[in-house]
């Protein structure tokens, strides 16, 4: 299973499924209100750019990066004013750019848990001091799954994702380690989904 190659084949049936979702909108405005206007922000995993379209529009700086191509090509076609790239999250430095704020929604569920933490550290490492993260991740449900590949077929076709799953206390845990501040935590559910929704901010050190 290759992500790039699921999202590339599902990446106008996705983007179509996904426009109406809202569960995400009280912690991105959130998010959005920590921050002034123009400063510049990092959408990793923007996928088709719904997200990177919002926070341009509330007035932010917004740069796009995801792992497909097919997905950047729509992010591109609908979101012309913002830049995007076809970039894994694991190769970020290779952007050599900082930002005020990073902002990872349902990019870092399709992350394995054995390697979340670098991951993580690495979206730090390119924040500016006093700047913010954002994580949305799917939560655990009652099967107590913390990783699962979930084969599906809405779309008329087949197609496998592998999906990692988090209790807020991972998260709270993972952002304190790395030295942020938690400023915001949320849970919601849509369906059978908590979402987990967490804002960290990057102290500053002197010395």
């Amino acid at each position: 299973m290759d992500l790039k190659e699921t999202y590339n084949k599902i990446a106008e049936d996705w983007f179509k499924d996904h426009k109406n979702d809202d569960w995400w909108v009280e912690g991105t405005n959130k998010f959005v209100s920590l921050l002034k206007p123009n400063l510049s922000i990092l959408d990793v995993g923007c996928g088709a750019g719904l997200k990177s379209k919002y926070l341009s529009e509330k007035g932010l700086g917004v740069t796009g990066i995801d792992i497909s191509n097919k997905l950047i090509e729509i992010a591109k076609r609908e979101v012309p004013d913002v830049l995007f790239y076809v970039m894994d999250m694991n190769d970020i430095e290779n952007l050599h750019m900082k930002f005020d704020g990073v902002f990872a929604q349902a990019s870092l569920l399709h992350i394995p848990k054995n390697n979340i933490f670098e991951v993580i550290t690495k979206l730090i490492s390119v924040i500016n001091d006093a700047g913010f993260l954002y994580i949305g991740v799917k939560g655990i449900d009652a099967s107590g799954k913390e990783e699962d590949v979930l084969k599906e077929n809405d779309y008329g076709y087949d197609y496998e994702r592998f999906f990692s799953y988090y209790r807020m206390e991972e998260l709270e845990k993972y952002l304190k380690d790395l030295n942020l501040n938690i400023i915001y935590k949320n849970s919601s559910r849509v369906g059978k989904t908590d979402w987990l929704q967490i804002i960290g901010q990057k102290r500053i050190f002197v010395g």
